[in-house]
Order: structure tokens, then sequence, then C-alpha cells
């Protein structure tokens, strides 16, 4: 019961909004991840087609050089939304398995 941060309130004081902003929550984590998947293709994508285009070699490498930070962008907006995502997980599992769950 201690784990849940609206063990405070009274069972009928809690609101709708309550599970909303957790709902919000879940949909803002999804669009940030999609926001870093974006990004990292988007890395990537640039990285390829300055490598092709190119004829000076330090343009070349520069090209090289943003495969590995697109690449390394996606899986960091993956780790930040597979923790977010269990935090909430766990916040919301947290609550509803404390008896406050509302009817």
């Amino acid at each position: 019961m201690q784990d849940c941060p609206y063990s405070q309130f009274a069972k009928d004081k809690l609101i709708l909004r309550d599970e909303l902003a957790i709902d919000r929550t879940i949909l803002a984590n999804e669009r940030t991840l999609l926001a870093f998947l974006r990004s990292g293709v988007t890395l990537m994508i640039a990285g390829v087609t300055i490598m092709h285009f190119s004829q000076a070699d330090w343009f070349w490498a520069i090209g090289v050089a943003s495969l590995p930070v697109g690449l390394a962008t996606g899986l960091i907006g993956v780790a930040r939304y597979g923790r977010l995502n269990r935090a909430v997980s766990s916040l919301r599992k947290a609550c509803s398995d404390s008896g406050e769950r509302r009817t």
C-alpha cells in the first residue's frame, strides 16, 4: 500500500483525472519513442546519402560517423521507452493491487 502514491487519499476522493494522467503519460512516452526512432533513421539515411554523393574524404567520414550516432539514438529511445513503460506499469499495478480500483 505504501508503493502507491495515491494511498494517502481516500478511495472515494480519487477521480478519473488520475487514470487519465497515467494514460497521457503512456501516450507521451510513445510519442517520444517515435521521435527518437525518427531522428535515428534520419541520421542513418543522411549518413548513407553523404557517403554516396560525397567526393571529399572528410565529408565521407562525417557520413560514416552519422551511422552509429543514428543507431545509438534509436537504441537510447528504445531504452528510455522501456524504462518509463515499466515504471508506469508497476505504478498502475501497485495501485490496482492495493484495492484502490474505482468502479
